[in-house]
């Protein structure tokens, strides 16, 4: 693989593929298109009644593009990782550049869950999410999907599917059509950082959510 910068890791996205590696400790790289690609529906997205207790509860809180490293290393925080240090540093490059973002989850200013990943037009590839606490990456990935829903985007890659996001609403679907969702999703324009950013109360995440699923 030759040298990887911001800008060749956008022109991956933009066709499709994505970078992995074998574990943290392996310094190579390798591109991905996989046959059956995981999307999760932004009107699809499954907020369960316990989940909507969770939320409502309140005792977590929420942030945007606050601690971006440290969601991507809590990410990585595991026995098995594809987060070698090349994958972090790109990252990092292309949240500085405003084309990565993240979505924290607070407990008694712990960092306890969060979600990362690329804007690129009006789809948004999701890389990775963490949890330290119950249904903290739940709770990320609830209001990712709403600040998805604001800013106008129409496509939001998993990569894969597991069942934690299956049970979420998440889908498989097949390599071509993954590329025609993403071909459109290109030519539309959104945009993750919202005038004023504020962060919207756990009610209208979940009222949103009931309206559009």
């Amino acid at each position: 693989m030759q040298d990887l910068s911001a800008e060749l890791l956008l022109s991956a996205y933009a066709q499709g593929v994505f970078p992995m590696s074998e574990g943290r400790d392996d310094p190579a790289l390798f591109w991905v298109d996989p046959k059956m690609r995981g999307v999760l529906p932004l009107d699809g997205f499954r907020i369960s009644r316990s989940l909507a207790k969770t939320l409502r509860r309140g005792h977590f809180k929420i942030s945007f593009n606050t601690a971006f490293t440290k969601v991507v290393q809590g990410c990585a925080d595991r026995d098995e990782t594809w987060i070698n240090g090349t994958i972090f540093d790109l990252y990092a490059t292309l949240h500085a550049r405003g084309d990565a973002h993240s979505v924290e989850v607070w407990e008694d200013r712990r960092l306890v869950g969060g979600a990362y990943g690329v804007a690129l037009g009006a789809a948004f590839f999701g890389e990775s999410m963490f949890s330290q606490a119950t249904d903290a990456s739940k709770v990320a990935l609830a209001y990712l999907v709403d600040r998805l829903h604001i800013g106008g985007f129409t496509l939001c890659d998993t990569q894969f599917i597991t069942d934690h996001l299956a049970s979420l609403g998440a889908i498989e679907v097949t390599r071509a059509t993954y590329h025609m969702l993403l071909a459109d999703a290109l030519k539309r324009p959104a945009s993750f950082n919202l005038s004023g950013d504020a962060v919207p109360s756990a009610q209208d995440v979940i009222q949103r959510n009931a309206q559009t699923s």
